[in-house]
């Protein structure tokens, strides 16, 4: 069986998964960094030390969605697939993002500008793009388990 197969033709989701989860633990470090004061850290997030733990905590939990996903051994399509891997990461990097340039972190309304206007837009795209990915990935598995299973019958009595 092949890696394709192991992973019932996910293996982008199992590699988006393990680098995500990478992401979370040098988030982790970074927290641990600005706990402790160091420079480049607190020069890099300036911003809320909130927005690196929500990061850090977004990233851990969209590799246990992907993770999830994987373990279903339901063969996603592959727009499916890269919407989640994309929304996956663009999700938390809004955390990040907000962590590096406190402007973005104001409240509504947004402030003027070029930068916080291209970070809405961003924030827009990215949440369309989680939701499809997530939310067809869902209906596909859902979708799967009423289907007749290989001896011929019903999921669904």
């Amino acid at each position: 069986m092949n890696n394709g197969q192991a992973h019932g033709g996910n293996t982008l989701l199992v590699r988006g998964a393990a680098v995500y989860l990478l992401i979370a633990l040098a988030l982790a470090w970074c927290l641990v960094g600005m706990n402790f004061g160091v420079e480049p850290i607190k020069w890099i997030f300036p911003g809320k030390v909130s927005r690196i733990l929500q990061a850090h905590i977004d990233f851990l939990l969209m590799s246990a969605l992907l993770f999830g996903f994987v373990a279903a051994k339901v063969k996603l399509p592959r727009h499916v697939r890269w919407a989640m891997i994309i929304g996956a990461f663009t999700n938390p990097s809004l955390f990040i993002l907000m962590a590096m340039f406190p402007l973005l972190d104001a409240p509504p309304p947004p402030p003027e500008g070029m930068g916080p206007a291209a970070f809405h837009l961003y924030l827009m795209a990215s949440i369309l793009t989680t939701t499809y990915g997530f939310g067809a990935g869902a209906v596909t598995i859902l979708r799967s388990t009423f289907k007749a299973d290989q001896g011929g019958s019903s999921l669904v009595r």
